[in-house]
């Protein structure tokens, strides 16, 4: 049987869509970023509530900088800062990617820009892997059915690489191709 032999994970193209441009995240990028994520209500659900503290958030940052997978969300139409995502965790071995520490500014909730951060960094990822992975905090209603909302299925829980209780999504490469964001016909 002859075996595949994928490219290496490329961590931080630059993804650009209608909405929004997703490139690296830069050390310039930390006072408007800080000035998105200073915002308590985005952070309400989420294990890391006190996120919106300066010292806090200035951690938060510098392991994104340290990762090489993070990227800052910028507005097409606007050119501002609007969010951070990442790719975390590959796992060549398992053809597995985490895409997680996510956040936008609440002008920018209800779906549609977080659909297209997503669509775009999972087109990316399954160039490279079949499975992508989203850990999240079991009691963030918001961003599991974010998650849902794309095809996001849930397959377990575990504890993260920060110690904490995780619920675990999956979107598999056949999924995707099957229609982005549609719910699994059996």
């Amino acid at each position: 049987m002859a075996t595949t032999t994928r490219p290496m994970f490329e961590l931080q193209p630059t993804l650009t869509g209608k909405l929004i441009e997703l490139r690296p995240l830069r050390a310039d990028d930390w006072d408007a970023l800080f000035a998105v994520a200073s915002d308590p209500l985005i952070w309400q659900q989420h294990p890391a509530r006190d996120r919106y503290q300066e010292p806090v958030f200035r951690e938060f940052f510098r392991q994104a900088l340290d990762s090489g997978g993070a990227f800052v969300a910028i507005d097409r139409k606007t050119g501002q800062v609007i969010g951070s995502s990442r790719y975390h965790h590959y796992r060549p071995e398992l053809s597995e990617i985490e895409v997680g520490y996510t956040f936008l500014a609440r002008s920018h909730w209800g779906g549609e820009y977080n659909r297209e951060m997503k669509e775009l960094m999972l087109r990316h990822a399954f160039r490279f892997v079949d499975r992508v992975v989203f850990l999240i905090g079991p009691e963030n209603w918001r961003s599991r059915k974010a998650v849902e909302k794309i095809g996001g299925v849930l397959v377990g829980t575990t504890v993260n690489h920060e110690g904490q209780e995780s619920v675990i999504y999956e979107i598999t490469a056949p999924v995707f191709a099957g229609g982005f964001g549609q719910p699994v016909r059996e």
